[in-house]
């Protein structure tokens, strides 16, 4: 297959290619600055200006970009997380319109943000009303904007991601650090729940809704056992053999990185519904499974 991508430098796309390669498949990585990356036999590094009727006939697209999270949450910080992900998939819709023969399918990135948060709720893919907090309007604008590929006949697929778990990027290096240095704990109340995957499912999980022809809105990318903040912290602490002793209040996660602390003082339990019915098969079901094969590398 050859395969158009965005994000293909980012974290999930980098990881993503690797497995395409592997089963021979040919990536087309859009990129800002292509010539910051050599090509090899099976990628090629292209500028959003480059010309599609130069490429072959593509088989899926694949959208991943869209800046970061992370950070404090200034509103220039979240006009970019908005219009970096609006834009790039706006991008690619036009290109999807200009395409004589269309792709065989879209897939394009999302957030389980898009269910808001809770501590009594289950979220699964049924679940069709968008939060009305900052993330959910979001995912949503997002979806929105990917939701032309599947007017256009595409068979088109909102990946939803959660919390997906590696050890050298995403989110858990940065909740691994205190607890290495002993000074971590418990975040706010503890309660609060993570649904999360392994880097590894996150990869195959994309993988067979690329392959997977039933595979179609939106997917929940999460494992089938979410845990909530003070299991998934003690596990983590067992894992790198330190203590766990601290509990950090919310009030100074809001004070020291402000709004974005909603992604760890508060959570939601998601459920990868699609993926099981579908027979999806997870590697990595329980969080002490995944940070022991993590840290184990």
């Amino acid at each position: 297959m050859n395969i158009l991508m965005t994000g293909g430098t980012g974290f999930i796309g980098s990881h993503f290619i690797q497995r395409l390669v592997a089963e021979g498949h040919h990536v087309y990585v859009l990129t800002r600055h292509p010539k910051k990356y050599k090509d090899t036999e099976h990628i090629s590094y292209i500028s959003f200006r480059y010309s599609m009727k130069k490429l072959p006939f593509i088989h899926a697209v694949i959208n991943l970009a869209g800046e970061s999270l992370f950070g404090f949450w200034t509103e220039e910080k979240k006009d970019k997380i908005v219009a970096s992900r609006i834009a790039v998939t706006e991008k690619l819709t036009n290109m999807l319109m200009q395409m004589k023969e269309k792709p065989e399918v879209f897939i394009s990135g999302s957030a389980i943000g898009f269910y808001g948060t809770a501590e009594d709720a289950i979220f699964t893919e049924n679940t069709v009303r968008p939060s009305e907090d900052f993330l959910g309007e979001v995912t949503s604008k997002w979806e929105r904007a990917a939701k032309v590929a599947e007017d256009l006949g595409v068979r088109t697929v909102f990946a939803r991601f959660g919390v997906v778990l590696d050890k050298q990027d995403g989110a858990l290096p940065q909740m691994a650090r205190p607890i290495k240095l002993g000074v971590g704990g418990t975040i706010g109340s503890g309660e609060q729940w993570m649904s999360w995957i392994h880097i590894n499912d996150c990869v195959n999980l994309l993988y067979f809704i690329l392959k997977n022809d039933t595979m179609t809105g939106p997917v929940n990318i999460t494992a089938p056992h979410p845990v909530r903040n003070k299991e998934f912290t003690a596990s983590l602490a067992s894992i790198l053999k330190r203590p766990n002793l601290f509990t950090i209040p919310t009030p100074i996660i809001d004070k020291v990185v402000g709004e974005m602390g909603q992604l760890i003082t508060e959570g939601q339990y998601v459920l990868p519904k699609k993926a099981l019915e579908q027979n999806f098969i997870f590697h990595y079901e329980h969080v002490m499974d995944a940070l022991e094969n993590i840290y184990q590398k």
